[in-house]
């Protein structure tokens, strides 16, 4: 039931073309969403031995996308999930990628919709995550 609806509430913000910001699991659902598949388990990224806001690893940012116009060519995140995405969806670019390969970051093409597979919130910079102040200003135009 909870995906079905998470599904239905992000359909109709995609056609609405309002701003939305996943975060992990949104990530995740997004990929889905789009006809993506996911990985199933990859214990790896699943750090819950550390506190939430560690950086366990970097991300690289890709070239030309809003995501590397964000926040520039890198960043340290944090990783607690355990599903990562094995096949991109239609309309989707990745926006960033771990040293393993592991997509860390998706856009939907021509919508404004972001997803990062990190927890930005629970990060000790959260208050002025680029993300954040990027959904703050699309969704106050």
């Amino acid at each position: 039931m909870r995906d079905a609806h998470e599904r239905a509430v992000l359909g109709a913000a995609i056609q609405r073309e309002l701003p939305t910001l996943g975060i992990c699991r949104g990530l995740q659902l997004l990929n889905v969403q789009q006809g993506g598949t996911l990985h199933q388990d990859v214990p790896t990224h699943a750090r819950y031995d550390v506190p939430p806001d560690h950086e366990a690893h970097e991300v690289r940012f890709v070239d030309g996308t809003r995501l590397h116009r964000l926040y520039g060519p890198t960043a340290s995140v944090n990783t607690l999930h355990h599903q990562t995405i094995d096949r991109l969806g239609s309309g989707l670019s990745v926006g960033a990628v771990a040293d393993d390969g592991t997509v860390e970051a998706i856009e939907l093409q021509g919508k404004p919709v972001l997803a990062v597979q990190w927890h930005p919130e629970m990060m000790r910079g959260r208050a002025g995550d680029p993300a954040f102040a990027w959904l703050i200003q699309a969704a106050s135009t």
